[in-house]
Parts: structure tokens; sequence; C-alpha cells
């Protein structure tokens, strides 16, 4: 069953008449409903191409949210061999939030790191909407500095609406996991590579981003804060959050104009959930990309080019 958006109900409507015609056609074989269906077919297609040639950022916020996208799961299981899931912090305990071991990749050892919403109910709870601990950072780390022991790439899947602001988290150290999190991303000396698979919210997001190459699927946003609560903060109000969409500048189409994004994955019609073979399959060519793009640099060069991307932040403009 599809889940629709809220901008998507005419589709919906399209889409559901055509598939009521088939269903009364496999319940009576002398029904001939071929061209019907098909001509509803062509106006359902028109329709979604029509509405995600020029999505607004807010719409492009649903999308990257949509139930039914391809989580960090599902890209490691599609992409990568022999993943072998490494466990806790060692100091307090797993997050399950935070998913991440040694894996290969196109046979080439890597370690793997990233957040997991889940797929239903019960998988959400645990996961705990893919909102972090510091143990999750904290594993991270560990995992980090396993990496860069043994010179293997770095590989992050970024989709988490933030860390997770809990009081037991904010007892633990949640700001100081999340700062030494994204301070190990800059220090060490393997090529890290970071892909934005639907929301990056906050420093969440960049204790996992801060790599020598991010990219952004084509309906991913990333930003500072969500709109919702960017909207709390400036007008006190939640509901403006399509005003704040648009000035967060949080559109992958964006973020590559400002130079935080290094590029983008296109996505399939309809966004990743439509297809998501077809959009798994974007992601492992980027990642192939991106690594062959680093082959040639040592150590020194791999941590001289990441700094000089995040000093040269704030270089570029939206009018440039």
């Amino acid at each position: 069953m599809t889940n629709y958006l809220d901008f998507e109900k005419p589709l919906a409507e399209i889409e559901g008449k055509a598939e009521e015609l088939r269903a009364m056609a496999r319940h009576n074989e002398e029904m001939d409903i071929s061209d019907e269906a098909a001509a509803l077919d062509r106006k359902a297609a028109d329709m979604l191409e029509e509405l995600y040639k020029s999505l607004t950022p807010w719409r492009k916020c649903q999308v990257a949210r949509h139930p039914d996208r391809p989580h960090c799961k599902d890209y490691i299981e599609a992409l990568f061999t022999e993943y072998t899931p490494l466990a806790g912090d060692r100091n307090f305990s797993d997050d399950h939030a935070v998913m991440g071991g040694l894996a290969r990749f196109n046979d080439q050892p890597v370690v793997v790191i990233g957040h997991e919403k889940g797929n239903d109910t019960k998988s959400r709870i645990a996961r705990n909407f893919g909102m972090a601990r510091p143990e999750g950072y904290r594993k991270a780390i560990r995992l980090m500095e396993m990496a860069d022991k043994f010179g293997l790439p770095i590989i992050t899947l970024v989709d988490t609406p933030g860390a997770y602001p809990g009081k037991g988290a904010e007892e633990r150290g949640q700001s100081e996991a999340i700062a030494r999190s994204t301070e190990k991303c800059l220090q060490v000396g393997v090529p890290v590579i970071s892909i934005i698979i639907g929301e990056g919210g906050s420093g969440g997001a960049v204790a996992f981003a801060s790599a020598n190459k991010v990219a952004m699927l084509e309906h991913s946003v990333y930003s500072v804060i969500s709109p919702e609560g960017c909207a709390s903060i400036l007008w006190k109000d939640a509901e403006k959050m399509r005003e704040a969409a648009e000035a967060l500048r949080l559109t992958a189409q964006d973020l590559l104009k400002l130079g935080v994004a290094d590029r983008t994955v296109t996505e399939p019609m309809g966004g990743a959930h439509r297809d998501r073979d077809a959009a798994i399959a974007s992601v492992g060519k980027a990642i192939d990309d991106m690594l062959k793009d680093m082959s040639g640099m040592d150590r020194s060069q791999l941590i001289a080019a990441r700094r000089k991307k995040f000093l040269e932040l704030g270089s570029k403009g939206l009018a440039a």
C-alpha cells in the first residue's frame, strides 16, 4: 500500500481509480478495462512529474521524512557485503539508533556507520526514531578510531531529525559526545564519505557528516534545526514551518550552491520510496565515484583537504 503525502492527494485519487478498475477486472475476466486503466496511469505519471518538478523546501522535508523511504539498514544490506555489526561504546550501553561495523564495498574493506530510524512502530521505538544518545556517538567514535588504525575508508549514512534531547542523554554528556564525534571525523587520516539519505538534523547529523565528501539525495534536507523548531523560536508558531523551511536553505540544491554539499544524487521520479532499488543503486554509484576521487590521496592530504573544505564554508553564497 502506497503512503501518500498531503500534497499528493490528487495523485492518490487517480492511482486509486486505476487500481479499482484493475480490481474489478480481476473479479470479472470478461471486463476489458486496459485502455481506461492505461489512460489513468498516463495521467498519474504526468501529475507525478508535475508535482515533483519544482518541490518547495517544505515539501522536500515531507519527502525526506517519508516512512517508506529506504533507511540505513536497507542501504547496508543492499550495497555492502560481509557486514559485521559492532555494538556498544565500551562505557554505558549500545545505542540502537546508530548502527555500524566492518563491511566490504565493491570488495574493498570499509567501516560503515549510520542512523537507523526503523520501519514499523516496534523498530522505530527500539531505534528511538533515529535520534542518537551519547553512547551512539561514542560508538561511532570507537569505530572511526578503528578505521583510522587499520586504514579503512569511513562511509556514513545520515538520517536523523537530530540528537536525542532527553534528560538522561544530557546527563551523560550529549553535547560533548557530539563535539568529540565531529572532532574525530576531522582528525582521521582515511577517506570519510557522508551521504544524507533523508533528514540531516543539527549537530546530530554534523557529528557524522564532517567528511571529505558530502553527498545528498535529491530530496533530502540538511539544516541546523527542523523547520518546526525554527518556526517555534522565531515566530512562536510551529505552523509557520513552511516559511522557516524557505529561510533555512536546507535543500540539497541550495546546499550544493553554498558548498556544504559536494554533489546531489538523483532520486527516482516521485522520491526514493517509489523505487527503492533504483535509489539505493544511485547511492552506491555515488559512493564508488567519491572513493575513486580520493584513491590517490595520503593521510596528510586527506586531513588537509577536509580542513580546507570546512574552513571555506560560508565563502560561497546563493547569489554567487
